[in-house]
């Protein structure tokens, strides 16, 4: 080959352009970053408002009372972060995130709301703290990320309380879960017994228990994919 040719080679080669890191466009950052402020100040009032009810009662027990209607509102708004996969502005994983969110919601209504003896159990106000404390810092994470000014304090905080946070939170569910399960029997909550026009059975208390026995699986999976997903934002600069 011809120096002038070589030249040419390494000059177009030069040229190349270092591949971008991968993002939303404009209109769907602007939309992910009202959708992140929204759910930051949501679960600000769910903390704040724990922190009154305390303040006035003097007592933990039965602060659930004070948050459920929020609680509710801005943990059901969650499950827009599966269609924000599903379209792909943001680049997780469907399945991950479905499991996630479902699971929190199920907690949330199927559990929680349906069993009303349950939401005075210290268990709840458990899982309650730990979702607050977790949310919180998430959606802060996501919205300074998408504005690319990213504070070192959330940073830390979102991969130094999830070590003290997940655990806690994983207690509460399953304690709730179990406490729940002696009213869901009594009372055949949701369970469709022999014989209907259907030919169809279903109980809701093994139901409970097949779930309390998925967490195993579901929530080393969870704990095994934080991690990766931290990596993941070191090499790309970008998260969901």
């Amino acid at each position: 080959m011809s120096a002038a040719a070589q030249g040419t080679s390494k000059a177009a080669h030069g040229d190349v352009a270092p591949k971008k890191k991968k993002g939303p466009g404009a209109l769907a950052t602007a939309y992910l970053v009202i959708y992140n402020v929204v759910m930051t100040a949501g679960w600000l009032v769910i903390a704040v408002g724990l922190v009154r009810a305390y303040v006035a009662r003097g007592s933990y027990h039965g602060l659930y009372y004070s948050i459920e209607k929020p609680l509710k509102f801005f943990q059901t708004g969650a499950l827009l972060e599966i269609l924000h996969c599903a379209v792909g502005i943001v680049p997780s994983s469907v399945v991950l995130t479905g499991f996630q969110v479902l699971s929190r919601v199920f907690l949330t209504w199927a559990v929680t709301h349906s069993v009303r003896e349950v939401q005075s159990e210290d268990s709840v106000l458990l899982f309650v703290t730990a979702w607050t404390v977790t949310e919180i810092i998430r959606y802060s994470f996501y919205t300074f990320s998408l504005l690319n000014h990213l504070p070192y304090l959330i940073k830390w905080a979102r991969y130094t309380f999830f070590i003290l946070l997940y655990p806690m939170g994983v207690t509460g569910e399953l304690l709730t879960i179990y406490a729940a399960l002696p009213y869901v029997q009594k009372t055949g909550l949701y369970s469709v017994t022999l014989p209907n026009k259907y030919n169809f059975s279903f109980d809701y208390y093994t139901f409970l228990i097949l779930i309390m026995i998925s967490y195993i699986p579901r929530k080393s999976i969870g704990r095994l994919h934080f991690p990766l997903q931290k990596s993941a934002i070191r090499k790309t600069g970008y998260t969901g």
